[in-house]
């Protein structure tokens, strides 16, 4: 891994990867409002899939076109590299959202939020046995510890006290999580011999493009255009092209567990920014605490370990 003088500095790390949570964060409310816009009903899957899907398809599409504006040439790809992004974009993409919206048609959205957390506990253990600069240490397990109590603790209310457990729903919302911190690993492996924004355009569109087929197939369909509906879907669209490239582009030139720990906020975020778009209170003292747990256990996670003082010898060495 070759580090980069601008995407490898800690404090362009955190506020890229702090963007990039922040925008998927934004999708929740907005998702939820195309659901409305589009009539899609609470356990209709394959509509989602399609709505999913067009999303997907249309940000890898935008990504493409900008790569093809700024003068990389998308069809340069070897035989290899066609084989790799297909199956990172049906791994990353088609497959695990088709785990993750199934899991939460069967459970609800704050078990969801918490159980798609563990994610960041799959990167960076699989980072562990993959890549020998990015092992565990003391810092790591007690940061995700604290970062995944924030996340509790911002989803706190009855249903969490509601320790139901079931396959097809908090079951493969964890399968979900497990399914995109190994795709994240493979992602990174395939960026260092392509372009990322490339790699994140094509891994999309053809994600994106397995959920559309997929989502008609079994008998979904996206009805309901209006100039709001289209525009909430062109939003969405945007926020995906530009979160999942930067994030492809940090994973590249910097260890799994410095960026993925950051998931964290993701919930955070989505809590905070649901609450200002259905105007309840925003400063609630969870909303507060969480965010606390969050940033000190990234702060531990992405802390730099101190250097060894050197030996001081009474005698010349």
């Amino acid at each position: 891994m070759n580090p980069h003088p601008f995407f490898s500095n800690r404090k362009v790390v955190f506020l890229l990867a702090s963007f990039c949570c922040l925008l998927w964060a934004s999708s929740y409310p907005a998702i939820k409002n195309g659901y409305a816009m589009f009539s899609i009903a609470p356990t209709d899957v394959p509509t989602k899939m399609v709505f999913a899907g067009y999303r997907f398809l249309f940000a890898g599409a935008l990504l493409l076109l900008g790569a093809a504006l700024s003068k990389r040439n998308i069809l340069a790809l070897s035989w290899q590299n066609v084989r790799q992004v297909t199956a990172l974009g049906l791994v990353q993409t088609s497959i695990h959202y088709v785990f993750f919206y199934i899991g939460l048609a069967y459970t609800t959205g704050v078990k969801s939020s918490i159980m798609n957390a563990t994610g960041t506990f799959f990167s960076v253990l699989l980072a562990h046995f993959i890549y020998r600069n990015d092992r565990l240490t003391t810092n790591k397990v007690i940061g995700c510890l604290v970062g995944f109590a924030g996340v509790m603790v911002v989803n706190f209310n009855r249903d969490l006290l509601d320790f139901n457990f079931t396959l097809l729903g908090e079951g493969f919302v964890v399968i979900a999580a497990f399914i995109l911190a190994a795709a994240s690993i493979y992602g990174k492996k395939i960026s260092q011999k392509m372009d990322s924004i490339i790699l994140a355009g094509y891994q999309l569109a053809i994600g994106g493009a397995v959920l559309v087929a997929a989502g008609y197939g079994s008998g979904g369909s996206l009805t309901g255009f209006t100039l709001a509906s289209s525009l909430l879907l062109g939003y969405l669209v945007l926020l995906s092209s530009l979160a999942f490239g930067l994030w492809t582009i940090l994973l590249k030139y910097n260890r799994v567990g410095l960026v993925t720990v950051f998931n964290f906020l993701v919930p955070i975020f989505g809590a905070i920014l649901s609450a200002m778009f259905l105007g309840e209170t925003v400063l609630e003292w969870k909303n507060l605490a969480a965010l606390a747990f969050v940033c000190a256990g990234i702060w531990l996670v992405t802390k730099e370990p101190r250097p060894a003082l050197p030996l001081i010898c009474p005698k010349p060495c």
